[in-house]
């Protein structure tokens, strides 16, 4: 089963920016979605973006002209490129496939902290 490894987390002022990444430990061009998810503490786990292998790309309203998703298959990866930064998008991010999809992973691991202040 492919695995996906976040990165690229950190601290930032609000404003900022920061890139993450979720490379795979195999080949990705199997899985025909990849979304982040961001969970913030003491509440729910929530979709940011999601793209497909086509390269269709979907973004939750709260998140819509500031972040960018892509995907480069030849790296096993997917981005999210986050700008303008708010303190409310302070939340660990993970990538995985949607449930029950090709790639998906009970797993989720550790995902990348990402906070930012205000």
């Amino acid at each position: 089963q492919v695995q996906l490894v976040e990165s690229g987390g950190g601290l930032v002022q609000a404003g900022g920016s920061l890139r993450l990444s979720c490379v795979a430990s195999g080949s990705i061009f199997s899985i025909n979605a990849i979304v982040w998810y961001r969970q913030a503490p003491g509440k729910q786990r929530e979709s940011v973006a999601a793209i497909t292998r086509g390269g269709s790309t979907n973004y939750a309203d709260f998140v819509k002209g500031r972040f960018t998703i892509s995907r480069d298959d030849a790296k096993n990866a997917v981005y999210l490129q986050m700008n303008s930064l708010k303190p409310e998008d302070t939340a660990v991010y993970y990538c995985n496939a949607p449930y029950g999809s090709v790639g998906y992973n009970d797993d989720w691991g550790q995902g990348t902290q990402v906070t930012v202040s205000s």
